[in-house]
């Protein structure tokens, strides 16, 4: 059930045949007829205290109607439980982008309040997790899939892609759905904090670099389809959702040329993140919660 990831908000679609992953033999091969209705339900929720949005995404096609929470912060875990359970969904995975400094994950406590659900950050950024992606891995859930700039499978037949975009942090990946005409479309990407909309995350911490995140978000992100929406880990002005097409034109940093682009975030004196002393540890380890059933 590990390869790859997708989103979908077609309401019809047809399904393909799809062989199980020597990885997860589980991930079963289905082939449902066009008349079948696959259908991805997704929420963007949003956390105040940190700006965050977390992602729920789930596979309203499937019997088990299975879903993946993307960037779940501890402080809205009863919220986002809650939301699942009236929603009648069984959630399977709960991912993160990368090791967030600005709020302690809620994967931890979504594991303890919820058996059953996996964790799944990126093999790069050195943090513990039920299971750990790379560039090109899939995650599958009922019939959907996501994919790491490399692969997150939701399922079997639609596609989110996780694309390694190192330079916010050294750990950073970008989640995004697959193309085809039976993917959603517009494709969608959750970017984490390597690409907000209209800017971008900072590079001078956890092992960040201006030129890898130059170099991510032009080669990984930019390259997608201009009418791919994007959607980000974070935002402070009020705003939901983007485009590359919009971000190519109107991005103020990303915009200029490499060594612009590292003048401007080398000179941006930021201050210290007031939540990182605490959350970069309990992240390292699926949340704080995770330290505390250990101690």
């Amino acid at each position: 059930v590990f390869e790859g990831l997708a989103l979908w908000d077609s309401i019809n679609a047809s399904f393909i045949a799809f062989e199980p992953s020597p990885r997860f033999p589980f991930a079963q091969s289905r082939v449902a007829s066009s008349a079948m209705a696959a259908r991805l339900l997704f929420r963007q929720l949003f956390e105040k205290e940190s700006s965050t949005y977390t992602y729920l995404l789930a596979d309203l096609g499937h019997p088990d109607k299975p879903a993946v929470l993307i960037d779940p912060v501890d402080r809205t875990v009863d919220r986002d439980i809650t939301l699942v359970k009236e929603l009648g969904l069984k959630l399977v995975y709960a991912m993160n982008t990368h090791v967030h400094a600005d709020h302690v994950t809620g994967t931890g406590l979504i594991k303890a309040k919820m058996p059953g659900v996996k964790s799944v950050i990126s093999k790069a950024s050195k943090a513990v997790a039920d299971h750990v992606v790379e560039h090109g891995d899939k995650i599958y859930f009922g019939d959907l899939f996501l994919e790491v700039g490399v692969y997150v499978w939701i399922g079997v037949v639609n596609s989110i892609k996780v694309r390694a975009t190192p330079g916010h942090t050294v750990g950073c990946v970008t989640y995004v759905t697959g193309d085809g005409s039976d993917q959603p479309y517009p494709r969608m990407a959750f970017t984490g904090d390597a690409l907000l909309i209209h800017g971008c995350g900072r590079t001078d911490f956890q092992g960040g670099s201006s030129h890898q995140l130059y170099q991510s978000v032009h080669s990984q992100i930019f390259t997608l389809p201009k009418d791919t929406l994007l959607y980000p880990g974070h935002d402070y002005k009020g705003f939901t959702v983007t485009t590359v097409g919009e971000e190519i034109v109107y991005n103020p940093r990303l915009t200029k040329d490499e060594e612009t682009f590292k003048d401007i975030m080398e000179n941006l004196n930021l201050v210290y993140p007031k939540m990182m002393d605490v959350a970069v540890p309990s992240n390292m380890v699926c949340g704080l919660q995770d330290i505390i059933s250990k101690v």
